[in-house]
């Protein structure tokens, strides 16, 4: 690949890992650039030279941030075509074509391109072992809590004989930020507060949920990703209903006539325009096993769900 030539698909590259989210930096040779977004690390090799590409996929790369080691992906983009390595990730002229368009589109609405390279080159089962169902990428790329628990441990945890099945349950994860105040005969009340966390798409059950955990990754292939049966509009109602309940303050007064004492007791309330909501759809992978009853265990942390899903989920 010619200098010129070079330069404008690093360039092209660039703008694509920069709609998703990556920091880039020039490095020296063999290199042609980094891209770091949190903890991943990503090297890319533009180039049709098969025996420089060779040796970038031989050489493993690290890199050393605050006393913790972080291993680098590569990522190799060639107009080479028939291009095989075994420890990069390959971006042809397919490839290319296809997030370009995605990194333009997500630029035009304003958000980030959804670009995972997570689950790339994931070692392949010893023979004869099965795979655990989530080692095996879709490219189905959706927001969501990560798989900690494998599908053994799944079952083993569900302690009933049956298949564990993955699925993605659609949440509404939620911000909120609460202000105001009121003032009742000499009392002033504070509605200040704020919090997170995610109300479940089918049932409406509200979860703790911490927003820091969810990335967007490919999910495994065999997975299902259930549809949701409550809006974000009704899921912000909803919640809106259930803060102003929470944020509510009791006030009691007392008065004093003559002999008598006297008590006033009043609910004093927040107003709704005064709590800001932010909600975001995200999912969270859950472990389905069916025998004579249906369990489902959290795949994220291990807990059994105390209301399982009903049988009349759609799946996409």
């Amino acid at each position: 690949m010619e200098s010129k030539l070079r330069g404008n698909a690093g360039n092209a590259v660039k703008a694509i890992l920069e709609a998703a989210g990556f920091e880039i930096q020039d490095v020296d040779a063999p290199v042609d650039f980094s891209a770091m977004r949190e903890e991943e690390v990503l090297l890319v090799l533009c180039s049709n030279d098969v025996s420089e590409i060779e040796e970038f996929d031989r050489t493993k790369f690290s890199l050393r941030v605050d006393e913790q080691e972080l291993e680098c992906r590569k990522l190799v983009f060639s107009l080479e075509e028939g291009l095989r390595t075994e420890q990069s990730m390959t971006w042809g002229v397919k490839e290319f074509v296809r997030y370009a368009g995605e990194a333009a589109l997500a630029r035009v609405l304003e958000r980030p391109l959804a670009l995972s390279f997570a689950a790339a080159h994931q070692e392949a089962p010893a023979a004869g072992e099965e795979p655990s169902g989530a080692d095996v990428s879709s490219g189905i790329i959706v927001p969501h809590f990560p798989i900690k628990v494998n599908k053994q441990a799944a079952g083993k945890i569900a302690g009933i004989p049956g298949n564990p099945v993955l699925r993605f349950m659609p949440h509404w994860f939620f911000r909120y930020v609460s202000s105001g105040e009121s003032t009742y005969k000499d009392h002033r009340i504070l509605f200040d507060g704020e919090g997170s966390g995610a109300i479940n798409a089918i049932n409406g059950i509200r979860i703790e949920a911490d927003g820091t955990a969810i990335a967007e990754r490919e999910i495994p292939a065999d997975a299902e990703v259930v549809k949701s049966h409550l809006s974000r509009e009704e899921a912000i109602e909803q919640l809106s209903q259930q803060l102003i309940t929470s944020l509510s303050r009791q006030v009691r007064i007392k008065q004093v006539k003559g002999d008598a004492i006297f008590y006033e007791e009043k609910t004093i309330r927040p107003d709704k325009n005064n709590i800001t909501i932010d909600m975001i759809q995200v999912y969270v992978p859950v472990w389905q096993i069916r025998g004579k009853k249906i369990v489902e265990v959290n795949a994220t942390n291990g807990e059994i769900l105390s209301v399982p899903m009903d049988e009349g989920v759609e799946i996409l």
